[in-house]
């Protein structure tokens, strides 16, 4: 996303809690990294975040020498994390409060569509922030949703994350079992996106199911806080979830091995495995 936002002429700042990959991603896009938070925050009128969970964030907003100790009367946030939707309508209030102003931007799409400028954006706050956000989301976003008031497009985010991570898991599922029926991993996947399996994630996923690269583009451990996030508004609701719960006690899998770190389509190898 820094890297989209840079092609397209946004003078930017960077910063992240592991100094070293700020460095590195610096030098990849000739960019200034700021040393502190606080001189991010004094630096600039837009502060994007783009971090793991919702203690990521309120640790970069509250935390020792966090963006508040930088003041941000003044300033707009767009927050790009999936948040827990209570967080999110505490960041709201947070930031508002210090003379800010929040904008709750979840993304939908990873990677590849990040680079290309063609994320699916949902933003939940102040018109007037989302005036202001606008010009930035459009050179991110092919699709934004301007949902309004606060929290709802942190939830419905991660409803969308209930058909990614079921998805995949359904893809993985059905490829491993596939072979272990004699049909050869390459036609498997071939005749999944020919019939019922057709779908954005198979093809963003189909290259590194068959090369078995499961590099990060978006990590088991990130599915995995979605749907637990998920259960908890489900809870709120008063509504059951089958599917969610199972899917995501698939991917707790991943941590039992270590792998949790891997690109979410690396389930399928914990399932061709076997238990």
């Amino acid at each position: 996303m820094a890297g989209r936002l840079a092609s397209q002429g946004v003078d930017l700042f960077l910063w992240n809690r592991t100094r070293e990959k700020a460095d590195i991603l610096g030098r990849e896009l000739g960019l200034p990294v700021a040393e502190t938070l606080v001189d991010l925050a004094e630096e600039n009128e837009v502060i994007f975040l783009n971090l793991f969970d919702s203690a990521a964030v309120r640790s970069v907003l509250q935390g020792e020498g966090g963006l508040l100790a930088g003041g941000l009367r003044g300033k707009l946030v767009i927050d790009n994390t999936t948040n827990h939707f209570t967080d999110a309508a505490e960041f709201h209030d947070l930031i508002s409060s210090r003379g800010g102003s929040y904008l709750e931007a979840p993304v939908l799409g990873s990677v590849v569509p990040a680079s290309q400028g063609k994320l699916t954006v949902l933003a939940s706050g102040e018109k007037e922030a989302y005036d202001r956000a606008l010009p930035y989301l459009e050179k991110l976003a092919g699709n934004i949703f301007y949902l309004e008031k606060p929290g709802l497009a942190t939830k419905m985010n991660l409803v969308n994350n209930l058909i990614l991570g079921s998805f995949m898991a359904a893809i993985a599922e059905a490829v491993a079992l596939g072979e272990a029926a004699g049909v050869e991993k390459a036609t498997v996947l071939d005749i999944l996106a020919a019939g019922a399996g057709a779908s954005g994630v198979l093809n963003a996923k189909k290259d590194k199911l068959l090369r078995e690269d499961f590099s990060p583009q978006f990590q088991s451990a990130l599915i995995y806080k979605d749907l637990h996030y998920l259960q908890d508004l489900a809870f709120q609701l008063r509504r059951p979830v089958f599917l969610a719960a199972a899917v995501k006690e698939m991917y707790a899998m991943t941590y039992s091995r270590g792998e949790e770190k891997l690109d979410f389509s690396a389930l399928y190898r914990i399932l061709k495995d076997g238990p």
